[in-house]
């Protein structure tokens, strides 16, 4: 131990006659030891301006094996934060979302191009053992696979995990399936399935009435922007741990997480009925599972949608309107109730549970004498919380979802112009541009040479081999 001391004070005593020494370069290397340590091995914050360093993505790459909806919703969201996103389908038949629905003959339907933009096509016949060859060369240039085929597809196929991560130990494997593990694991599950599975059906819809789907795709799209997250999450990982892993989301679970409002009422019920539910004022007792609540508020603050100037023609002209507790006495001023301030029915919120029914219809005669966005301005000047029923129609043509660059048009060589939604996630120093759908095959031979490192030479053979063209027009193999 002795020995030890003496040499590291000899060492110190060294360094500070080296630190007396007036030498140039020994103090340039030591500023720069200072400044890589006090940035703890981070890059420096960019002098480019914002929006011009580049997009939060890129050079991230997606091979792309999803198809209909919940995959592809997945893949366009991380094509739109900029990876390059390699879209595998069939030859001749492609994703089968382009031919279904179709309004426009000829062309890919919008079902496919609102879910594929920002993305590339190739075709490979996975059964054709040269295509098999082309797949594993993505595999191992690739950073992330995403599928949402049928349970046990992709082992089929004969890409396992352990395959997988054999050929590329930094692979990402996502995917989305119906069920987790468990006994309905090898089920197919389609959005209405999710949403009946995952609880937000049985509490969707009026009491009297049956359970309800809603028209938004929290099964499909919804488990995409969950399995979106988890990739990043995992390449995120992979900076640390230099390898891969697997991602898994299952629709289940993903329409479960947007309904975990209704999982908290189910374990408030064991303790007393649920008194911002409107059934609660009517005396109607409560059963056993949550019911369903038409549109009473899911936040503690009674609300329902009432209608407005107009609603006898136009299905849409409705508001959502909140009693909220704070601007109680707005309301009351406003619908020209001020007696209502202080009156001891209707003063406090414990005493209006027992008379929503009326207050809302009071309400209502107030608000059916305006327009939805009348109402809309006049309660916002009073931080009263609604929000008028915009039809799709109304949507598709506000203006300021356009700036927004929310709702994007985009001109395709076959369809021509449409309408699609565009990033919903703005980040102020990744721009987003929102690109058409690929045609299928449209990127097969850019692909092959330019990111699979195939000669022209090499691309001949491949296409005169059938494993990158419909069966029809190669021999039999």
């Amino acid at each position: 131990m002795a020995s030890r001391k003496k040499a590291t004070k000899a060492t110190k005593a060294e360094g500070r006659r080296q630190k007396a020494t007036p030498a140039k370069a020994k103090p340039k290397k030591a500023a720069k030891k200072k400044t890589a340590a006090a940035s703890g091995g981070l890059p420096r914050p960019s002098t480019k301006p914002w929006g011009k360093a580049g997009k939060a993505l890129d050079g991230v790459r997606i091979l792309d094996f999803t198809h209909v909806q919940s995959g592809p919703t997945c893949t366009q969201l991380l094509g739109f934060m900029g990876a390059d996103c390699i879209k595998v389908e069939r030859p001749g038949a492609g994703d089968i979302t382009r031919g279904q629905l179709r309004d426009v003959k000829g062309a890919d339907s919008l079902y496919f191009t609102m879910l594929n933009g920002n993305k590339r096509s190739i075709t490979i016949d996975s059964k054709h053992p040269k295509g098999k060859e082309i797949l594993e060369r993505l595999v191992k240039t690739c950073d992330v696979l995403v599928e949402n085929f049928a349970p046990g597809t992709l082992d089929r196929m004969g890409f396992t995990w352990a395959h997988i991560h054999k050929l590329n130990p930094r692979m990402i494997l996502a995917s989305v399936k119906g069920f987790g593990p468990g006994p309905y694991e090898a089920c197919k599950v389609y959005e209405n399935v999710a949403q009946c599975a995952g609880g937000a059906a049985s509490t969707t819809g009026f009491r009297e009435g049956p359970p309800l789907v809603t028209g938004a795709q929290i099964g499909d799209s919804g488990t995409g922007l969950h399995l979106a997250l988890g990739i990043v999450a995992a390449l995120y990982q992979r900076d640390r741990t230099g390898r891969g892993q697997r991602v898994l989301c299952a629709m289940q679970d993903g329409v479960l997480n947007l309904a975990r409002v209704k999982l908290r009422d189910q374990q408030r019920l064991k303790h007393g009925p649920l008194e911002e539910y409107s059934q609660f004022g009517e005396g109607v007792p409560f059963g056993q599972s949550v019911p369903r609540a038409g549109n009473d508020s899911g936040g503690g603050q009674p609300g329902w949608i009432l209608k407005c100037k107009g609603w006898e023609t136009d299905p849409d002209s409705y508001v959502y309107f909140i009693t909220q507790a704070p601007v109680w006495e707005a309301i009351c001023d406003l619908i020209g109730k001020p007696e209502w301030k202080t009156h001891p029915d209707y003063a406090k919120p414990p005493a209006r549970l027992t008379r929503l029914k009326h207050i809302f219809a009071t309400i209502e005669a107030w608000t059916m004498t305006k327009t939805k966005f009348e109402v809309m301005d006049m309660c916002n000047e009073h931080d009263i919380p609604v929000g008028p029923i915009l039809s799709m129609k109304e949507i598709a043509e506000e203006q300021s979802l356009r700036d927004s660059g929310t709702v994007v048009e985009v001109d395709h060589p076959t369809r021509g112009p449409y309408l699609t939604v565009g990033n919903p996630i703005k980040l102020s120093d990744s721009p987003c541009e929102v690109k058409r759908s690929p045609l299928l095959g449209e990127h097969t031979e850019e692909i092959l040479t330019k990111v699979l490192g195939y000669s022209a030479r090499d691309v001949a053979d491949i296409k005169a081999s059938g494993a990158i063209t419909p069966p029809d027009k190669h021999h039999a193999h």
